[in-house]
């Protein structure tokens, strides 16, 4: 209907407050009710009443900040009372530290059908099942426990905010979860399977109740638009009386889950003398050449569990030292005239520090590093309260300052190389091989120290570090030599200060891999043959040619390698002749390896090919919160307690559901 003409009628004569929201227009006979928010035309006329244009206001989108309590009549008002609890009971054994565990609960009967008539009319568009699976889904992105649904301050809560919801049991959360679950997993299903490159594995061991163990596995890849990402594909138990090539069958099997253990490029693990299960793997797809390299690059120890290894080594060789600096920080804070007289013994050194001593927590070694060093600020000072206070006899001797300095000295350098490599939650594998090579170079100097205690400790941490080295160096060379801004010249450039006079021979030896690796990736790859500019037809289809993966037609990979090499010979440049003839990429700080290789992926098609999977393998599985933590992991006795099946649900679901919000 037409209102150009019509004529808004006085509101000050409307005695309903909900003409406040309202501009009753009229035309002829007929009265329009217009909502002022939403524009959306009702009735106005005397005859229909205002109860459908409360209804409106309560719904309407475009209202917001409105207090509905005036728009409900007062017979409605008196029955928006909290909802009560008629009759419950507790589980008088139940233990104190358990949560809440409701026995019989009884709502008032009469209350409830009130409500729920009430909140049909309120509400008439709710979906039971879709709350159900909002339910579902919070539970498990915060890692809530599936009982909680049975709380009586959770079933309060929810009656009195939706008297519509139906409360459900443990159980049918507990189906719920698992439905999410599937779902969820057939999504991620379906982005491995389109993946233009491999995929890098970690494994991860927690700790259950008892002697139960369980292994984490991650996938690592870089997807189609060259992002970086995790996702958790499975959380299996493992018996601690396994051999290694039943917990290799466990592996296997989920690989196969999955379909991915021929897309497989590394396995990234803690290294520890029970991880020997990883190299059953790599023989079993080795076997099957289904690995680059012979499965040179498939084994790759954590660096950060190796550095806290190493950390871990200094502390207990320092522990003693350590004790005593705990013991004298908490007799100077036993009372505050305590305090007040140590700190006078600091003034009168002339120590001018702001930073004030303080208590480590075991379980972090930077904690426990930050302790160390605010107490050696405050050395001069513990020594004068030694000859002040008889009383004061934990304080550590000037030998132990000393050593406890050249310690700390260690600590700083392994806690700016940790922060470094933790400062991107999934860091690319280039970034390591500078870090690492630095903290070579540290263990050489500090090997040939005078002093026994510091070489005797250093040599302790080189022998963990020369065997991380000895299986990961050539991982971390490749992935430096993929980073445009230095291709070969960092390992030249370190090299020769590692190795000396050997030098020429170790860079020869990676120089001969990234060519192999490189050759690998041009035989497998399907855009070799339109870098050649080749289509071979075999009984009418096109036949690939061969690289991991391809067993069948290996017959032929000698004839590849005589194409590439005739190619060459012939004047033709591959990718990696290019890459090394130009410049070095200028180093700033904004650079993105990542987006480099996406925006050079034309231009370089097979050793982009290779960069994807070299740069996507973790060198590292812990994550930045967790980085300077001395214990494993371990589930908390809720999830300890449910299925296996149940449990792994929980903890993929919430893996994948928490990483599409954080995309989104």
């Amino acid at each position: 209907m037409d209102l150009s003409d019509a004529v808004t009628v006085n509101s000050s004569r409307l005695k309903s407050v909900v003409w406040n929201d309202f501009d009753r227009v009229k035309k002829g006979d007929i009265c329009v009710a217009i909502c002022r928010h939403c524009k959306k035309r009702l009735s106005g006329s005397s005859t229909s009443g205002t109860s459908h244009l409360r209804n409106h206001l309560i719904r309407c989108q475009r209202r917001s900040n409105h207090d509905i309590t005036q728009l409900i009549p007062a017979r409605e008002r008196k029955r928006e009372r909290p909802l009560a609890i008629a009759n419950f009971s507790f589980n008088q054994e139940q233990k104190k530290d358990e949560g809440l565990n409701l026995v019989d609960i009884k709502f008032d009967s009469d209350q409830m059908k009130d409500d729920n008539a009430n909140a049909a009319t309120v509400d008439s568009n709710y979906d039971q099942r879709r709350s159900q699976f909002d339910l579902a889904r919070m539970i498990i992105i915060h890692g809530y426990p599936l009982n909680m649904v049975e709380h009586v301050g959770f079933k309060v809560f929810v009656k009195n905010l939706q008297p519509l919801f139906e409360l459900v049991t443990m159980n049918k959360i507990e189906a719920d979860c698992l439905e999410i679950y599937e779902k969820e997993k057939q999504k991620v299903f379906e982005v491995l399977d389109k993946l233009p490159g491999r995929i890098s594995l970690s494994i991860d061991a927690w700790a259950g109740s008892g002697d139960v163990r369980f292994f984490c596995l991650a996938a690592y890849f870089i997807d189609e638009s060259w992002q970086l990402k995790k996702k958790i594909l499975n959380f299996v138990s493992v018996d601690s009386s396994h051999t290694d090539d039943m917990q290799a069958d466990v592996i296997m099997t989920c690989l196969m889950d999955w379909d991915i253990d021929r897309k497989l490029f590394s396995m990234t693990f803690d290294g520890s003398s029970s991880d020997f299960f990883v190299l059953r793997i790599r023989d079993r797809l080795s076997q099957n050449r289904f690995l680059y390299g012979n499965g040179q690059l498939f084994e790759v120890r954590c660096v950060a569990t190796v550095l806290n290894w190493m950390v871990q080594d200094t502390l207990e060789a320092l522990g003693e030292v350590i004790y005593k600096i705990r013991e004298s920080i908490r007799y100077i804070k036993s009372s505050q005239a305590m305090l007040d007289t140590f700190n006078k013994l600091a003034q009168q050194e002339s120590i001018e520090t702001e930073k004030c001593l303080s208590l480590d927590n075991s379980s972090r070694w930077d904690s426990t590093y930050r302790m160390l060093e605010v107490a050696l600020e405050y050395k001069s000072a513990f020594s004068l309260l030694r000859e002040q206070d008889r009383l004061f006899m934990v304080c550590p001797s000037d030998v132990e300052w000393e050593r406890a300095g050249a310690v700390t000295g260690y600590l700083n350098v392994f806690l700016e190389i940790m922060k470094d490599f933790s400062r991107s939650r999934y860091p690319t594998a280039n970034i390591y091989f500078p870090l690492i090579c630095d903290i070579h170079l540290k263990l050489i100097g500090w090997c040939k120290s005078s002093d026994d205690y510091i070489s005797s400790l250093a040599l302790k941490m080189r022998s963990k570090f020369d065997e991380y080295w000895d299986k990961c160096s050539l991982g971390l060379a490749v992935a430096a030599f993929l980073d445009p801004r230095f291709k070969m010249k960092l390992v030249e450039y370190y090299f020769p200060q590692i190795y000396g006079s050997t030098s020429l021979e170790h860079i020869d030896e990676i120089c001969g891999r990234i060519k192999a690796l490189y050759n690998e990736h041009s035989i497998g790859s399907p855009l070799s043959t339109l870098h050649h500019g080749q289509a071979w037809q075999v009984g009418g289809s096109t036949g690939s040619l061969s690289g991991p993966g391809n067993g069948a037609k290996d017959r032929l990979v000698g004839f590849d390698k005589f194409l590439n090499e005739t190619s060459q010979s012939d004047g033709t440049k591959s990718d990696l002749d290019k890459y090394l003839e130009e410049p070095l990429f200028p180093r700033n700080v904004d650079f993105n390896v990542l987006n480099w290789w996406k925006v050079h992926t034309p231009r370089y098609p097979i050793l982009s090919l290779m960069a994807r999977n070299v740069l996507g393998a973790p060198m590292s599985k812990v994550v930045p919160e967790s980085v300077f933590d001395m214990g494993g992991k371990v589930l908390d006795r809720d999830r300890s307690s449910l299925s296996l099946a149940t449990l792994q649900a929980l903890m993929c679901s919430q893996d994948w559901i928490r990483s599409e919000l954080e995309s989104s």
